[in-house]
């Protein structure tokens, strides 16, 4: 039981923080029409700026500095190239943030170097945020930060403790509230109404005096630094090496087009529900062939399919995603709540 809710936090974390990528390439999406491809290499950049402005300020400071940095490197980018290209069709947009994710990773390489760097959580967040107690005489508990060896080793009952780390906690609470930021943001202030007016009708908000090539330029630079804020949280959560941005490169792209092309909402529901679909089958160790065998089938070696038949869910896990995309584009794809195919 422990093992499972455990999965299940993890899912969750995980989902949080795709949310936290995905956002910023919705944001992005909704307003220009742009598949950044080098979206997650703006992940990866947060990391490693947060990780060498860390060593100079600190982590807190890094948290909030990092972020900025990766928003004004998405601005100049929009400004310089991105904008030059936008006349010319989704082509060359899709052609030059691919390129760009590239020069992103060389420059990563040349100058932090090809191995990870030892990017680690300020003393807050190390350890444990709770520990999960399963007890064959008291049950089910939860116990704040690490549970002691009174909890954990109890002479006359069967105890289970699982911890659950603070960086991931910590990772969940930061993408909680940005995604409560967003919701004020875009709803709440005057910024907010010329975004969404900037979206469906860019030629009235120009003719009201709004500067709209400088609202995208803003909206691009807000989606990296969303990324980059992601960077900061899951570089110390997970590993900061250049092969970060490979690693969360597709997903959230199928993310994105499981949630609904231009709908934040979307981006949430299907952030978590690839989250959960990653980890929690981690916890089924059963196959097809032995769920036949268990309602009175026969099937063995011998059977036709048999090394697809005993592939278990958990072996699964990093295929399913992929699998719920490709059905997603066969009979919905506008995504959950996507407004447009594209």
């Amino acid at each position: 039981m422990d093992q499972v809710v455990i999965n299940l936090l993890n899912g969750l974390s995980s989902g949080l923080l795709l949310f936290m990528l995905s956002s910023g390439l919705t944001l992005i999406f909704s307003m220009m029409g742009v598949l950044n491809f080098a979206h997650a290499s703006f992940y990866m950049l947060g990391a490693y700026f947060a990780y060498t402005l860390a060593s100079i300020v600190g982590f807190w400071a890094a948290l909030i500095a990092a972020p900025l940095l990766v928003g004004l490197a998405g601005a100049g980018f929009e400004r310089s190239v991105l904008r030059r290209v936008h006349r010319f069709g989704h082509v060359p947009e899709l052609l030059v943030t691919f390129g760009l994710s590239y020069v992103i990773l060389e420059v990563v390489q040349i100058i932090w170097g090809r191995t990870p760097v030892p990017y680690e959580a300020p003393k807050a967040l190390q350890g444990a945020a709770f520990t999960l107690v399963q007890s064959s005489r008291d049950g089910f508990g939860l116990v704040p930060g690490h549970a002691g060896p009174d909890v954990c080793a109890v002479a006359d009952a069967v105890v289970s403790c699982t911890t659950f780390p603070a960086t991931r906690a910590f990772m969940m609470l930061i993408a909680l509230l940005m995604l409560l930021g967003l919701w004020l943001l875009l709803t709440r202030t005057r910024i907010g109404l010329v975004i969404q007016a900037a979206l469906t009708h860019p030629e009235m908000v120009e003719s009201l005096g709004h500067n709209v090539p400088r609202v995208f330029m803003l909206v691009f630079g807000s989606g990296c630094a969303l990324a980059g804020l992601a960077g900061v949280v899951g570089g110390v959560a997970f590993i900061t090496e250049p092969a970060m941005a490979a690693t969360v490169g597709a997903i959230i792209f199928v993310v994105v087009v499981v949630g609904g092309m231009g709908s934040l909402v979307g981006a949430f529901i299907g952030s978590i529900l690839i989250g959960l679909l990653q980890t929690l089958p981690l916890t089924v160790d059963a196959s097809l062939a032995s769920a036949i065998n268990a309602v009175g089938g026969q099937v063995g070696p011998e059977t036709f399919g048999w090394p697809v038949l005993r592939i278990t869910l958990a072996q699964a896990a990093p295929v399913l995603p992929y699998l719920l995309l490709v059905l997603m584009l066969i009979f919905r794809p506008k995504g959950l709540l996507g407004t447009r195919e594209g």
